[in-house]
Order: structure tokens, then sequence, then C-alpha cells
């Protein structure tokens, strides 16, 4: 048992540089205008100082609590890496369900224990409201399926 929440802690820290980095780059390199005539930095700007509020109060509460040892699993993000390469290697010669399916599948591998039900939910959910939203809703001239053999 750790004296601290360190996850959190450095959770906290790493939203507040990121908050702190974006609100400074936003606020030296773009004009912020007014209230009522909002520039092309403003809002950026107040995401950032929101996003750094957020780290900061994160932080404080895992100052305040005790926390255990953090789950660390190396493998974990290359599953991830692995998914958005295979969506993007997929969808050009097989169409967007069988990106949608790879994506999902080598992601899910992320997982200690993989759950075929859920994981058969998510697919099809998402390859349902994919078509949905790029297709039908933004027109998108994406191939549902496509056959290249």
């Amino acid at each position: 048992m750790y004296r601290f929440d360190y996850t959190d802690l450095v959770g906290g820290m790493l939203l507040f540089f990121v908050g702190a980095g974006v609100s400074l780059v936003s606020i030296g390199n773009y004009p912020l205008g007014t209230l009522p005539r909002m520039g092309p930095g403003m809002f950026p700007a107040i995401l950032g100082v929101v996003l750094a509020a957020l780290g900061v109060s994160l932080a404080l509460q895992a100052l305040r609590r005790t926390g255990s040892r953090p789950d660390i699993r190396f493998f974990s993000p290359l599953f991830v890496l692995g998914g958005v390469t295979a969506f993007a290697l997929t969808i050009v010669p097989f169409g967007l369900i069988p990106a949608i399916v790879a994506i999902v599948v080598i992601s899910s591998l992320a997982e200690l224990r993989i759950r075929p039900v859920s994981l058969v939910l998510l697919c099809l959910a998402l390859c349902l409201m994919a078509p949905l939203v790029f297709v039908v809703g933004l027109g998108l001239p994406i191939p549902l399926i496509r056959w290249p053999f």
C-alpha cells in the first residue's frame, strides 16, 4: 500500500502539463479576440485551462488517499496500436466493416480476459453505427464491403 495514489497523481500532473501547454501555444500563436467575437485561439485556450484545472483537481485528490500498486501491462498499448494499424491497412482494400472488425478484435487482445459475447456485440454495434454516421450522416464515399479477390 502506497502513501499516495501515484497513478492518479501522475495522471493529474500529465493532464495539467498538457492543458497548460495547449493554452500557452494557443495564446502565443493565435489571436484570442473578444468574447462576442472569438478568435481562433480562444477555444483551445479555454479547453487547455479547463484540462489543466481538472488535472490539478485529480492530483490534489490523489494526495489525500492511499493507493495500491499500479497494474502495468506493457503489451496492451502494442495491441491497441496494432488494431489501429490493421484498421488503416484493411479499410482501403476490404472496406469499412472488415476494418472495424479487425480493429475491435485486435484491440480486445489488450485485455487479460477476453469476453466473446461482448466482443461480438461490440463488433455488431460498431458495424451498424459506423455506416450510419460516416456514410449516411456525413456522406463520405467509404465502401462498406469490398472483396478484392
